[in-house]
């Protein structure tokens, strides 16, 4: 009887440590589904914050799914007509001062993107912590809106990523509320957090997002959207080297 009552306990023990990790991932692919949609366009501003000076660029930015991306610069004049195309882990840079595609080599993953606090793998791998990590549903906070949800995600041994854990907090919403990354070491390297929620085409999203460096209170960078579409009919050349040079 003993023994019996053993292997039930440890089955439960299995059955419901598989079922919090299931949720945790189901949590994470709602709340990147929810961002992304099937396909998007928008329009935002990225300022980049430091001690001594501030510099803000524009942009339109499309999506389809999560492995397909398209951001274009409107301004300042001296950027304007830079892009950036993602497609599934391959990212392409258009620089039209010299007029050139110039694709991103995985070795520049960790590399700023436009001098910004978001790197090149920020931008790129959105997606790849559906994947490439396990997950773990750390806590429920119930709220006057409804439950917050804290996720640990740790990268498989295997996984092509830089990060030692990742603390996600997701609303029951689907809204990204903060993202926190460490370094192999657990120490909290940088931590993008999200404001503003407003109801767009059915879905709520957060129209600012800013990330932050542990220990740099006073640098930042931080996208403000002001204009989001869900589910739009894009061209099927959107997403090619071709548009990225040049705009149809």
């Amino acid at each position: 009887m003993k023994v019996l009552a053993a292997v039930i306990f440890s089955i439960s023990l299995s059955t419901s440590a598989y079922a919090t990790e299931t949720d945790a991932s189901a949590i994470i692919k709602a709340a990147i589904d929810n961002y992304r949609g099937l396909s998007s366009y928008s329009e935002a501003s990225m300022t980049i914050h430091r001690p001594d000076w501030e510099r803000t660029v524009s942009m339109k930015v499309w999506t389809e799914g999560l492995d397909k991306s398209l951001v274009r610069i409107t301004a300042p004049s001296k950027d304007k007509g830079s892009g950036t195309l993602l497609i599934d882990n391959n990212m392409w840079s258009y620089a039209p001062k010299i007029n050139r595609v110039i694709k991103i080599p995985s070795s520049m993953s960790n590399q700023s993107w436009m001098g910004s606090d978001f790197s090149n793998n920020d931008i790129a791998r959105a997606d790849d912590i559906i994947d490439q990590y396990t997950h773990t549903l750390i806590k429920t906070t119930p709220s006057a809106n409804g439950n917050i949800y804290l996720i640990q995600s740790i990268p498989h041994e295997d996984a092509p990523v830089v990060w030692g854990k990742e603390m996600l907090t997701i609303n029951h919403q689907h809204v990204l509320l903060k993202h926190e990354f460490y370094d192999q070491d657990n120490v909290l390297v940088k931590t993008l957090s999200a404001s503003d929620i407003q109801l767009i085409d059915g879905k709520h999203v957060s129209l600012v997002q800013r990330m932050q460096k542990t220990g740099h209170d006073n640098e930042w960078t931080e996208f403000r959207s002001s204009l989001v579409k869900f589910n739009i009919k894009l061209n099927k050349n959107t997403f090619t080297l071709l548009n990225l040079r040049n705009p149809r």
